[in-house]
C-alpha cells in the first residue's frame, strides 16, 4: 500500500472542524421560501402545463445554463475564446435569467475560487462541508479572509467591460425583463395558462439552475476522483457533468482553467465545449485556448491519483472498436479532438 498516496487523499478530504456562522437570516429563509417555490411549481408545472410548454421549458433550463456555462463562466471568468459584441450581448442576456447576481460580482466570486481554492479565502470553501459549499454560503456572512483575499484580486477587464458595466447597473431590470418575456410566450404563442407557465417555466427552472450549480462547487469538490493532480480539492465527478452539460470534470478544470473544453478533449455531456465549437465553425467564436496534451499527459503521470482519463478511456474505446467498420458521434468527436491536440 502507498501510505503517502493514502495520506494526502485523507488530507484533501479532511473537513474544516465545526465553527460558528454568522447567519443573515432574511437571506436565509428567503432561500429557503424559493425552494418550497420551486417544488410546488414543479408539482403545478407537471399537473396543469401543455406537453409543448414542458418541452419549451427544458429548453428554456438549457439556455439559461448556457448562459452560465459558456457565457459567465468560460468566457467572462476564464477568457478561454474570444466572440463577438453581439454574442457576449446575448449570452449576458441568457445569464441575466438564471438569477445568480450580476456578472461582475459572479465573475470575481469564482476568480477568488479558483484563486483560493477550498481554503478560508474561498467564497464557497468545501472543506467546511457539503451544506456549506452548495448553498450555505450565501446564507452566511463572509468569512474575514474571502474580504482580505477579495481586496488583491485583479478585477481590471471586467470593471472596464462596457457589457458588464452594463449589466451591473440594469441587473434587476434586465432579469424581470428577460425572464417575464420567457414565461409569455407559451401564453401567447400558444394559449398555455399563465400560473402554468410562471411556476414551471420560471420558478422552478430558477431552483433547478441554482441546485445544478451549486453542484459544482458542493459535489464536484468533495466527490470523485483525481486523475490530473490528486494534490487538490476539486475531483471529476460524472453526474455534475450530466446535470450541467459538461461543468463537473473538475479535476481538470482547476488545474487548466484557461482551457475552453473544461476538460480533456471535451469530454461527456460537454454541451458547453459542443456550443464554443459550433461557434467557431460558424465564425462567431476563435482564439479558442486549449491545454497542449503533452502538459496534460505530464501532470497526469506526475500527480495523478492513477484513475482513467479521458486518454485512457479513449484509448480502451479505440481498441474494442478497431474492428468495427463504423463508431459513435462521442467517439468521433473524442478521435477528432487527439488528432488535432497531437498536431498542435
Amino acid at each position: 500500500m502507498d501510505y503517502k498516496k493514502l495520506e494526502a487523499a485523507l488530507e484533501a478530504l479532511k473537513i474544516e472542524p465545526e465553527r460558528k456562522y454568522d447567519i443573515v437570516w432574511k437571506i436565509a429563509i428567503g432561500m429557503v421560501l424559493v425552494h418550497v417555490a420551486g417544488l410546488y411549481g414543479l408539482y403545478y408545472f407537471v399537473v396543469n402545463a401543455k406537453f409543448v410548454t414542458m418541452f419549451y421549458g427544458y429548453w428554456v433550463f438549457i439556455l439559461s445554463g448556457a448562459g452560465i456555462t459558456v457565457g459567465a463562466h468560460r468566457y467572462f471568468t476564464h477568457r478561454t475564446f474570444k466572440m463577438n459584441q453581439v454574442l457576449r450581448f446575448i449570452f449576458m442576456l441568457l445569464f441575466t435569467m438564471s438569477g445568480e447576481n450580476d456578472l461582475y460580482i459572479w465573475v470575481r466570486d469564482h476568480r477568488q475560487h479558483h484563486k483560493y481554492s477550498d481554503t478560508d479565502a474561498d467564497p464557497h470553501n468545501a472543506k467546511r462541508g457539503f451544506f456549506f459549499s452548495h448553498v450555505g454560503w450565501i446564507m452566511v456572512r463572509k468569512h474575514p479572509e474571502v474580504k482580505a483575499k477579495m481586496k488583491t484580486l485583479d478585477l481590471s477587464d471586467i470593471e472596464n467591460d462596457p457589457i458588464i458595466k452594463f449589466h451591473k447597473k440594469y441587473y434587476l431590470a434586465l432579469y424581470v425583463a428577460i425572464n417575464a418575456f420567457f414565461v409569455a410566450i407559451p401564453c401567447l404563442l400558444w394559449n398555455e395558462a399563465f400560473w402554468a407557465s410562471f411556476w414551471g417555466v420560471y420558478m422552478f427552472r430558477t431552483v433547478l439552475v441554482y441546485n445544478c450549480t451549486w453542484s459544482v462547487n458542493s459535489f464536484a469538490h468533495l466527490y470523485g476522483n483525481r486523475p490530473y493532480n490528486r494534490e487538490i480539492q476539486p475531483l471529476e465527478n460524472e453526474f455534475v457533468s450530466l446535470i450541467t452539460y459538461g461543468e463537473g470534470w473538475h479535476n481538470f478544470h482547476h488545474m487548466f482553467p484557461y482551457d475552453y473544453r473544461a476538460s480533456e478533449f471535451g469530454r461527456r455531456h460537454d454541451l458547453g465545449t459542443r456550443t464554443i465549437e459550433w461557434l467557431k465553425r460558424h465564425g462567431y467564436a476563435y482564439d479558442l485556448r486549449e491545454t497542449p496534451q503533452h502538459l496534460v499527459d505530464k501532470w497526469v503521470r506526475k500527480f495523478g491519483d492513477g484513475t482513467p482519463t479521458a486518454r485512457k478511456e479513449l484509448q480502451t474505446i479505440q481498441y474494442h472498436e478497431s474492428n468495427d467498420d463504423e463508431c459513435t458521434k462521442d467517439e468521433r468527436f473524442a478521435s477528432r479532438r487527439q488528432e488535432e491536440s497531437a498536431t498542435a
